[in-house]
């Protein structure tokens, strides 16, 4: 009686394993979700602004449900978009890219590139993402100058360890940026100082929330910190949430709308619409892109 209540409670977990894969392979990865957010940075009085977040779209030639689904964003008429990063993860994955971002393509925006803007993803055992200090290996070539090129000639402001006054809404936004701090490619020193005071906004762009990154915008008084990289924890415990980060930041600022600690801006940390192609899987964390209205203060 004992081994076999013991080999049914074993076909029970199993099965339910099995379930849990299936669905997070084959319907949550794809349950795209858009997220509105209202942040407060505007000076009183004014008109609210809306700024379209999309990070982490890892994108393969073949996921025409995820470009198409990018594409329709633009019927939110958002008045800025920022892309976050890690954009592909196919060295021909560009027309994918560009398929879903087309149509975006005719607003005011700005982006700043990920690790897998460069070098393709590798195959990585998943438990890896917990050793802190575990070594980072590198893809294929990916062809990042092609993707920045198109997204320069459509007026884009290209962010990487760069500064720019970008006109949206009406408004001067005073918008700095670095490249991926989770392959030391970042440079804040070519960018840093304080915002202008003659812009209407300031926002600030990286694709891996690094604690002491953002440190350093918030202290130059950006009010609004943007990132993506951390996918939300991608595969989380209800009622729990993101088990890892895969950067410095803490596992409850995974994704989301936070104040950040021991200032007055705000950051956002997107969940990102991809996943690692080896690891296909999104479990209580839907791939998301996110609307914010700005609004005053």
């Amino acid at each position: 009686m004992r081994k076999r209540t013991l080999f049914r409670l074993a076909t029970a977990t199993v099965a339910t394993g099995a379930a849990a894969l299936a669905y997070a392979s084959l319907v949550e990865r794809n349950m795209f979700t858009l997220r509105r957010f209202d942040v407060p940075v505007l000076p009183a009085g004014t008109e609210p602004l809306r700024v379209l977040h999309l990070s982490d779209l890892h994108m393969t030639p073949n996921q025409v449900r995820k470009q198409h689904w990018v594409a329709s964003l633009a019927a939110l008429d958002p008045d800025l978009v920022v892309v976050t990063g890690d954009n592909m993860a196919h060295p021909e994955a560009v027309p994918g890219v560009l398929r879903a971002l087309q149509p975006l393509l005719d607003y005011p925006g700005a982006f700043v590139f990920g690790s897998n803007d460069y070098t393709g993803p590798v195959w990585k055992n998943p438990f890896s993402y917990f050793l802190p200090d575990r070594e980072y290996t590198e893809g294929v070539e990916l062809p990042s100058e092609e993707l920045r090129d198109v997204l320069i000639g459509a007026g884009w402001a290209d962010l990487n360890n760069r500064r720019s006054t970008v006109k949206a809404g009406g408004r001067a936004i005073d918008m700095a940026g670095v490249d991926d701090p989770h392959v030391e490619r970042d440079d804040y020193t070519a960018v840093a100082g304080p915002v202008s005071a003659s812009a209407d906004l300031s926002i600030a762009l990286t694709h891996s929330p690094e604690p002491a990154l953002l440190d350093e915008m918030a202290a130059d008084g950006f009010a609004l910190l943007l990132a993506g990289h951390t996918h939300g924890g991608q595969v989380c415990v209800p009622g729990v949430g993101a088990l890892v980060t895969n950067c410095g930041l803490p596992r409850s600022m995974a994704k989301g709308l936070h104040r950040w600690p021991g200032s007055d801006a705000w950051l956002h940390v997107s969940a990102g619409l991809g996943t690692h192609p080896t690891a296909p899987v999104r479990f209580a964390c839907r791939p998301e892109a996110s609307l914010l209205t700005l609004i005053p203060r």
